[in-house]
């Protein structure tokens, strides 16, 4: 491909990230909205986790897919399946339509955001150049997440949360018709028996996984640990059908990899504390603070500018310092926003959140450049495609955990602080509480108390991402103490 093409072809890619920073930041803005409107705060952890299961069970899929028919036509295939979901959410008249759409728009967006990352190891062999390109789709995200709470805020208050998702359509369609033009390398196709086996029975598993996690103190702990049984089941099952086919899904290979399997760990850890930051602050600023969509969003944007320069300065970091050290760096910001935001009260200032998000940003962006590239260099070139499938696959399904469980920690606080009232304050009140242009109709006595409840849920699910921090730190301590004992023994020899 010549410089042009590649330069055209990268722009377009990146719009994958736009978008995806878009819905990222547009979604957490109009969620008190959309489950005001819709009646669906019981659904709060669902409508996350929907998105992030479609992306999981998609994502190896879709890996596939571009190995049997190249990555360009997956990539378009992936973007038409996110457009129509997003389509069809902005015109959900009900909570149920709303979830079911945004499963298929997570389905593409499981294609749409991790292929364009196999691309930019096909066009760009060199690892600095690569990583710079990884900077600047980093920072595509961080760019639209910095004016999508604005946009976001402005479309919830102006008109509806409906338009938040036609946005994507424009965008969309303009990376599909570049990359249609102008993507042009000839790919080798894998034409290998399809494992359709293996991929329904992780699609099950992980199914069935997520489905327990989400009945958490909301139906019966039998039914709960009997999904979440099932689905362990399915994925060792597919753990024995993956190791006797000739073209597995996710190969049993990438396991014996130390270093691979460090960073996956790694990967799944921050993102699932990541998660909790993106969906709930805007959720404190707008139910317990009560301000507008707009300025509940705005809490979005330090994190976004932060994560930016972090993506931008960690190819410069590289130079100098070893993988783990800029990880841990990272990390160490990742421990000041969220101590912070469990040790702080509910009288918190809209300042403060500002500030935290900053240091959850700045940890992102170091991290998930390190992160990635690392996953990447760590295996063979023909296992770069699968890694890189499989590492968002990790990050997503850590995500999709993880959104799981802060919706049953939120839900349970809730019920509690419902039960606690005698009566005077039900579900419906609390969805009412998280839309502030609404919230001034509720029986004003009894607003204090909503907001403790609101509180408490929230605080303990910034306790819980504290504690995945805590083990990140840990592991980072370990690795830091076995590599001093290896150049210590070999100073002595």
């Amino acid at each position: 491909m010549s410089r042009n093409r590649k330069i055209l072809v990268t722009f377009a890619l990146v719009l994958s990230n736009m978008m995806a920073g878009l819905d990222a930041t547009i979604i957490n803005t109009a969620l008190p909205a959309i489950i005001s409107d819709l009646h669906g705060i019981q659904y709060m952890g669902w409508i996350v986790a929907i998105f992030l299961l479609g992306m999981a069970v998609s994502t190896p899929l879709w890996s596939k897919f571009g190995e049997k028919k190249g990555n360009k036509v997956a990539y378009i295939t992936a973007t038409i399946v996110f457009m129509l979901g997003a389509l069809f959410q902005g015109l959900a008249p009900n909570i149920i339509w709303f979830i079911t759409a945004r499963s298929v728009m997570g389905i593409g967006a499981g294609g749409m955001n991790t292929i364009p990352f196999i691309i930019y190891s096909q066009i760009f062999k060199n690892i600095k150049r690569r990583s710079q390109v990884i900077g600047i789709a980093s920072a595509g995200f961080s760019g639209t997440s910095i004016v999508g709470p604005l946009i976001g805020g402005w479309i919830v208050d102006t008109f509806s949360w409906h338009w938040v998702f036609y946005i994507n359509l424009p965008l969309a369609l303009l990376s599909i018709v570049i990359v249609s033009l102008f993507f042009n390398i000839k790919e080798k196709l894998n034409e290998e028996k399809v494992d359709y086996y293996g991929a329904v029975l992780m699609v099950l598993g992980l199914t069935s996984i997520l489905i327990g996690i989400q009945l958490l103190g909301v139906s019966s702990i039998f039914v709960t640990i009997g999904f979440i049984v099932l689905g362990a089941g399915l994925i060792y099952w597919m753990s024995r059908v993956e190791a006797k086919v000739a073209d597995p899904i996710v190969p049993n290979r990438l396991f014996k990899n130390e270093k691979l399997v460090i960073d996956l760990i790694l990967f799944a850890l921050l993102w699932g504390s990541f998660v909790a930051f993106n969906i709930y602050i805007p959720m404190w600023a707008q139910g317990i603070m009560g301000l507008s969509a707009l300025i509940g969003g705005m809490t979005q944007i330090p994190g976004a500018i932060a994560n930016f320069i972090g993506s931008e300065l960690e190819p410069f970091m590289q130079r100098k310092m070893s993988r783990y050290s800029i990880i841990a760096i990272g990390t160490f910001a990742f421990l000041i926003s969220f101590a912070g935001l469990y040790l702080v009260k509910q009288n918190a200032s809209y300042t403060f959140l500002l500030v935290m998000g900053v240091f959850e940003g700045f940890g992102v962006g170091i991290c998930f450049n390190a992160l990635l590239i690392a996953v990447q260099f760590d295996v063979e070139t023909r296992d770069v495609p699968v890694s890189t499938s499989f590492a968002y696959l990790v990050r997503i399904l850590s995500q999709t955990f993880m959104s799981s469980i802060y919706g049953v920690i939120l839900n349970l606080a809730l019920i509690k602080g419902v039960r606690e009232s005698h009566g005077h304050i039900t579900i419906s009140m609390l969805n009412k509480l998280s839309n502030a242009a609404i919230a001034k109709e509720l029986p004003q006595a009894y607003v204090p108390q909503m907001k403790r409840i609101f509180f408490s849920g929230i605080h303990n699910i910034m306790l819980t991402a504290l504690i995945l921090i805590i083990i990140v730190i840990l592991i980072l301590g370990y690795l830091f103490k076995r590599e001093a004992v290896k150049k210590r023994a070999l100073r002595a020899n």
